[in-house]
């Protein structure tokens, strides 16, 4: 099983996207790969989602590629059958955090307070998405609860964008941001993926 943790921290950012129409899976993920973000988190909103995991992994299998917003443990079936390679919930369910141990692939669910990191902890979890970062207090809140949960590793996802990715990259528990500037549903329907890969670049460029 791949340390998706630790490459997540070599990353830095981590595109999430959401993909309507199954066939801009592959176009997108050259222009991530090419952009120097070899990596996506594919959202479980549209029903297109499996299938763009699973033509992602065909085209670029040393791409990572996993499921994001991931509510149930079906949707983890579903996932890992199309090659899904981690898991990303917007919430901590711990019957979906357990479901995902059972069948080893590490999964990282969504929390927002200390007694939600305590859930977390007490699942064994040692790094979890802190959604939505900025509506829930941004980096001064995710430095309050590092102080107490010091173990705690954080993936902020949730308004860090350009102009704020390197401050929260600073904070010694963030390991890792999740960002959806690159990837913009618009610039995804509209088949842009020469810009997306100049944000990707970009974005890359700035960590």
């Amino acid at each position: 099983m791949r340390d998706v943790a630790a490459e997540f921290a070599k990353i830095k950012i981590v595109p999430v996207v959401k993909i309507d129409d199954v066939k801009d899976a592959v176009p997108l993920a050259e222009a991530l790969v090419e952009g120097g973000l070899p990596c996506a988190e594919v959202t479980f909103r549209t029903e297109a989602a499996a299938e763009a995991i699973k033509n992602m992994k065909e085209a670029f299998p040393d791409m990572l590629v996993g499921a994001g917003t991931v509510l149930t443990c079906s949707q983890v079936d579903e996932a890992m059958e199309a090659g899904a390679e981690f898991i990303v919930s917007p919430g901590l369910n711990p019957k979906t955090v357990e479901y995902c141990q059972e069948k080893d692939i590490p999964v990282f669910p969504g929390v927002a307070t200390a007694s939600e990191i305590e859930k977390a902890m007490d699942l064994g979890l040692k790094a979890v998405k802190f959604f939505p970062a900025e509506v829930n207090g941004g980096i001064p809140a995710i430095r309050a609860l590092s102080a107490p949960y010091f173990q705690m590793k954080f993936m902020p996802t949730g308004g860090v964008n350009p102009a704020n990715v390197k401050d929260y990259l600073a904070v010694e528990s963030i390991f890792a941001c999740g960002g959806t500037w690159m990837v913009k549903d618009t610039l995804i329907r509209e088949g842009n993926f020469e810009e997306i890969k100049r944000l990707t670049r970009e974005a890359a460029e700035l960590v």
